[in-house]
């Protein structure tokens, strides 16, 4: 089989972002007070593992290893990180706020994969699928930051 390596290597990166995005959310979840943003935060991670499963199908479909674990050195490591450290206070306000911060970087990653004009059409799809999902989860938590002032 031939390695669409453009593909894989754009797809991997996906991926790894968004499992530091689903390891913020879990770790998130077991910290809040708040229940009701607890559920949120496990939703949310469940449909990102979602989208991370079936990246990891396109990656593979494109020939390539599938990534199967987070970025260690890169900027949503870093997010998450600060996330972790914000979490230690249990402010929910706060953890609102760092979570939505990781939200901005994971779509910015996104928008850059998107840009890229020489992804084939099946990659391309899998990252406009997997989109949806950020996007949503961008806009549910932006909202619910700046509904609760934070």
């Amino acid at each position: 089989m031939i390695t669409n390596s453009k593909d894989a290597s754009v797809l991997n990166t996906l991926i790894a972002t968004l499992i530091d995005s689903i390891d913020g959310y879990q770790k998130s979840a077991g910290d809040v007070d708040n229940q009701a943003l607890a559920e949120k935060f496990n939703a949310r991670a469940r449909e990102r593992q979602s989208a991370v499963t079936k990246l990891q199908a396109a990656v593979a479909a494109a020939g390539g290893n599938p990534e199967d674990d987070g970025t260690i050195l890169g900027g949503a490591h870093r997010v998450f990180q600060s996330l972790k450290e914000t979490v230690m206070s249990r402010d929910d306000k706060a953890i609102v706020g760092e979570i939505e911060r990781g939200e901005d970087y994971l779509k910015g990653k996104f928008e850059t994969a998107l840009a890229e004009t020489d992804l084939s059409p099946a990659a391309r799809g899998a990252a406009e699928e997997a989109w949806q999902s950020v996007k949503a989860g961008h806009d549910e938590m932006s909202a619910l930051k700046h509904s609760m002032g934070a």
